[in-house]
């Protein structure tokens, strides 16, 4: 009976000691924490460095057991750094976790709430994507035809001026026509991407990073490999022709959807370019409608 209540008397003081709003903030802040990093072994080749650490710490716990001097010395010198070597490791995982955090629809709520977001432009702005589509997708089924090959990134909430400054700004209105003569066999832009930026054609003839994953397929070239590894460094959307084949495809977060049609690409950019409305605009527009008897 004396366990039971020494038991009992813990559970109270530590609820006795409980401060809601500090002890809650940090619960959830720690639950943020390890999401995201669950987040980063999932979707990255973090996976198969968690591998290896697991090996890691196995062999430093046995080195610990064993009483080895110089071994354990030099584990200790690597987990003193440890942090930084992490950093350096996964640069690229960690800036994209940070550009999504501070991408956020969050902040696209906070700034609909104050009212700077009006649903008028965001109707006008889809019809504006949808059109630029439409003209994107008639130029891709024409150069898929031609067996012309192409690479189109669709800039989204991180901005690509890194990539911007490898090749030539244009800042066109988009058309079939101008799509077709940039990716021409003999235009001096071909051979390089080009950046949609804002609904126009913003620069062409730009250099991407190759992807360094290792486990895509061997058939694929230095066309897909560019657009897979553009959108594993950016939350950009990338669509990509064939020379060889003439097939369409689309990289989004790293993965590659190969040979779809000019209508599947036509849905997946619509999808990703357009902007959701609110309730209030749906409202609005259905409103609209039954006040105009549309």
């Amino acid at each position: 009976m004396s366990q039971i209540s020494t038991f009992f008397e813990k559970i109270i003081s530590i609820f006795s000691t409980y401060n809601i709003v500090g002890d809650t903030l940090d619960i959830l802040l720690l639950t943020f924490i390890i999401y995201y990093l669950i987040k980063i072994i999932k979707d990255s080749r973090a996976l198969t460095f968690a591998k290896g650490l697991v090996v890691f710490i196995f062999v430093y716990v046995v080195v610990l057991i064993l009483d080895m001097q110089a071994s354990s010395y030099l584990f200790k010198q690597i987990f003193d750094s440890f942090i930084i070597v992490l950093v350096v490791i996964f640069a690229p995982e960690l800036r994209k976790v940070l550009e999504t955090m501070g991408n956020s629809r969050t902040f696209t709520g906070f700034k609909s709430f104050f009212g700077k977001s009006k649903n008028q432009n965001i109707i006008a702005y889809n019809e504006k994507v949808t059109q630029v589509v439409n003209e994107i997708c008639r130029a891709a089924s024409d150069m898929s035809d031609k067996k012309i090959g192409a690479l189109i990134i669709f800039e989204n909430k991180t901005p690509l001026g890194e990539i911007i400054n490898t090749g030539t700004v244009l800042d066109a209105t988009i058309s079939s026509e101008l799509v077709g003569n940039v990716f021409y066999p003999k235009s001096p832009l071909h051979d390089g991407a080009a950046v949609v930026r804002n609904c126009k054609l913003y620069a062409a003839g730009c250099i991407l990073p190759l992807t360094q994953n290792r486990n895509i397929s061997s058939e694929l070239g230095t066309r897909h490999r560019a657009a897979i590894g553009m959108s594993e460094q950016s939350d950009s959307l990338v669509l990509v022709i064939s020379e060889e084949t003439g097939s369409i495809s689309i990289a989004k977060d790293g993965v590659l959807k190969r040979n779809i049609s000019d209508g599947e690409a036509r849905e997946m950019l619509l999808d990703f370019l357009t902007l959701p409305l609110s309730v209030k605009a749906n409202d609005e527009v259905e409103g609209g409608k039954d006040k105009d008897g549309e």
